[in-house]
């Protein structure tokens, strides 16, 4: 139901998704053990749509039978492109770096802000401008972390030819490829938010995605069962925490916040990811991991300043 009034605070809530999603590459590094990504990615939506379903189809059974045709194709395409986010995106850790592949995915918000002022007609201020420019740098530099260090006296990365040779330039189109999905999916969930109620929506999209990563995987040839007990707890791990809890706490704030503010959220996704490897995996941060967190928590910061007259909804 439309609501002049968010009743939780949408910084708030971005927080928790930021927190949520963060613990996807833990989970999914651990996953990759036994499984393929299009196995992980397929059980992780599939899981988050069937614990979905009776609820929406009790609650809101009714706002989906009056869906228009034309909203309906809108969250089918948003589907679309949530499915072949994740499936390029986590199939492009196979081919490429995780440096690579992470500082090219998080371009998202950058082709948000230059497609958002084009389809949503929401202009991007020079605060959120701003923002993302830090926080974008922010996370080329936590990813870079990984295989620069940070000298006595200077700042040294391998060479170009070292981080693309290979399989890589594959792997990361892939992931660029995620990149632009990501942006797609963001944008059409702001259209959408403003009239959708945030189960109703995420019920169609993550339905969707569910079954065409399902057709996907089974078309490459993977079975969905045989693996460890293990890994399906990291599969439902993944479909409830940075899936149900982590994407739906932003397909929610897309109802009252811009779609470029709540993609450069999606930056804050390292810094959790940083904390949660030295609490599990005991893998202390760097120097330059640390300035580029400080770097996205600035940016976010920036942003989230930027007033929002746009139309909201719950």
């Amino acid at each position: 139901m439309p609501s002049q009034r968010p009743p939780i605070p949408p910084a708030f809530v971005l927080l928790l998704g930021i927190l949520s999603v963060s613990t996807a590459s833990i989970f999914i590094r651990f996953a990759q053990a036994e499984a393929h990504s299009l196995v992980i990615a397929a059980w992780r939506l599939s899981i988050a749509a069937l614990v979905l379903t009776p609820i929406t189809l009790l609650r809101h059974g009714a706002e989906l039978r009056a869906l228009g045709r034309k909203d309906f194709l809108l969250a089918g395409l948003s589907g679309i492109l949530l499915a072949i986010h994740f499936a390029t995106w986590i199939t492009s850790l196979e081919y490429t770096s995780i440096t690579s592949s992470i500082v090219l995915v998080q371009t998202a918000p950058l082709w948000v802000a230059l497609i958002a002022p084009i389809f949503l007609r929401e202009p991007i201020g020079p605060r959120v401008l701003w923002g993302l420019g830090l926080a974008l740098a922010g996370g080329v530099t936590v990813s870079l972390s990984d295989i620069c260090a940070l000298g006595a006296d200077r700042f040294a990365c391998p060479g170009l030819a070292e981080l693309i040779r290979g399989d890589a330039f594959f792997g990361n189109f892939l992931a660029l490829c995620g990149a632009w999905s990501a942006a797609g999916y963001l944008v059409i969930g702001r259209n959408l938010r403003a009239r959708l109620s945030l189960l109703g929506y995420i019920f169609i999209v993550y339905g969707i995605a569910a079954i065409l990563l399902v057709i996907t995987m089974f078309a490459f040839g993977y079975s969905p069962v045989g693996y460890p007990a293990q890994t399906y707890l990291w599969f439902v791990l993944l479909a409830l925490i940075p899936q149900l809890l982590g994407h739906s706490s932003f397909n929610w704030a897309l109802g009252y916040l811009s779609a470029a503010l709540v993609s450069i959220a999606f930056l804050g996704e390292p810094i959790g990811t940083v904390i949660l490897a030295y609490l599990i995996l005991r893998e202390a941060p760097t120097v330059v991991k640390l300035i580029g967190a400080l770097l996205i928590l600035a940016g976010i910061y920036i942003s989230s300043r930027q007033p929002n007259n746009a139309p909201k909804g719950a």
